[in-house]
Formats: structure tokens, sequence, C-alpha cells
């Protein structure tokens, strides 16, 4: 059986870093993650790009945190599955992880309503207030914390995967897949699905994701020298420290109460 994507689909390894792309394996997930923050620092312009989308949509759902929405909505636009067909994560062996639950999109929704409350006006403890705005809680991960990105870049991941499939790939090993909550329409106020131009696999698709988006957790690895390329990934940050991290920023960026001037200035900044 073949392990990774350029021997299952009959590219070079040299065409997949001269691409940007890591080599997966096919056969189990790898202890990878993606990590916002090497978009929201990068200074690539597509990657900015996904950072600005990435805001938008959280700033969308802070918005609609202020609506008493029912269980349905909720899992609608806070609930994700694991995108298992980059093969990354924690599966021993395999592709299948628990993705985004109900308890992160119920988190979610709470910790976004706090930021149009009653913040500034709290008599609580600083360290209660900071907690009750955390947009990322306890218990949630890096491989959580992936996940959410991954679904909300999966249009450009899918784009990035046809692009190389189109150029380096053998069309017989490819096929048309609707991918479902691909693209969200602001108009529709719905996630929506697309078609793309994919390598196959079985009844399934694989997608790629470039080297300089992961991050990579060494525990995890009980064979590392095998694969190369991880040295070449950056570690991936405690995952408290990523928590905390990723807090600060939302809370900087979408702030308690914006006004729409707020929202145009942090839009074109």
């Amino acid at each position: 059986m073949d392990l990774h994507f350029s021997s299952a689909y009959g590219v070079s390894a040299a065409d997949l870093e001269s691409y940007g792309a890591f080599d997966i394996s096919v056969v189990s997930d790898l202890p990878l993650f993606i990590d916002p923050f090497l978009l929201f620092n990068s200074d690539r312009p597509e990657y900015q790009a996904l950072h600005e989308s990435i805001i938008q949509y959280l700033v969308y759902l802070r918005e609609k945190s202020g609506q008493d929405l029912d269980d349905g909505m909720i899992n609608a636009l806070y609930r994700f599955k694991e995108v298992k067909q980059n093969w990354l994560g924690f599966t021993v062996l395999g592709n299948r992880g628990s993705g985004l639950g109900s308890k992160f999109a119920q988190s979610l929704h709470r910790s976004l309503r706090t930021l149009l409350s009653d913040f500034g006006e709290e008599t609580i403890t600083e360290s209660s207030h900071l907690e009750k705005l955390c947009l990322i809680r306890g218990g949630v991960g890096k491989d959580n914390i992936s996940d959410f990105t991954t679904n909300l870049i999966k249009d450009y991941l899918c784009e990035y995967t046809s692009a190389f499939a189109h150029q380096c790939i053998d069309d017989r090993l490819c096929g048309e897949f609707a991918v479902n909550r691909a693209v969200f329409s602001y108009d529709t106020e719905t996630w929506a699905t697309k078609r793309y131009w994919l390598p196959a696999l079985g009844r399934d698709f694989v997608l790629l994701t470039p080297f300089d988006m992961l991050t990579r957790d060494d525990t995890w690895i009980s064979h590392s020298d095998m694969i190369s390329q991880f040295d070449r990934l950056p570690d991936a940050v405690e995952d408290g420290q990523l928590r905390a991290q990723i807090n600060q920023y939302f809370r900087q960026r979408l702030g308690p109460k914006p006004s729409v001037k707020e929202r145009n200035a942090a839009a074109a900044a």
C-alpha cells in the first residue's frame, strides 16, 4: 500500500515541495496542525485574506450571539466536523477524528455573547472577567483549534489541491467532488456546497495543506526519523498558551461593542 500522497498519486516529492505542499500520509493521520497564527502573522496576501475571512466570520457569529438561537442554528453556524480529508490530527490509524462537537459550539456561542453584553461594567474580578470573554475554553487543544481553522479555510484548501491536481496528477486518479460546507454565504446566511476537481481515494477525496500553515507535535511521533519533513516544521505551542494567544488576539480584533466605523477600520487594517 502506498503510504504517502506522492507515491499514491505518482508525483515526485520534489514537485510537492516546489508547490509548497506537505507530503501527507494517506493511511493514517499525522500529528500536524494548521496554526491560525501562521496565517495571522504571514506577509502573504492570500494568507492575510484568509485571516480576514476568519475574522469576518467570527464577527458575524458575535453579532448572531446576541440572539436566542435554537440548537439547530447553533449547530449550523458553530459546529463543525473534522475535515478528515487532510489527514492531520491525532487519530492513530485512519483519519476519523472527533471534530468539534456541541460542547465547543455552545461554549463559543456563549463566549461571543458576552462580548455584546456588559463588558466593562461588571463587578466581578479581572480573572473571572477574562475567563468570561474566552472564545476558546479549557479542554480545547491544538487539534480542535486546527479543526476550526481548517473548516473556515476549506474553500482555499480545496482550490489549492485542485490546482495541483490539474497540474500534476493523472486525471484517472481524480474526480469531481461536491464538498459540503465549503463556503459561507452572507447573503443567505448558510454554508454552501461547492464542487472541485480533487485527488480521489476510494469514494472520498484528499486535500493537500501548504507546508507553511503547519506545526507539529513531537509527542505523537514514534518514528520521526522516518519522516524527514517534520524537522522543518515549527513545534506547536502548548495548548493553554495557544488558547491564551487566540483569546487575546480575537478580543483585540473583535472588541467589546465595535461601531460600524470601527468594524470598517479593522477590516481595512
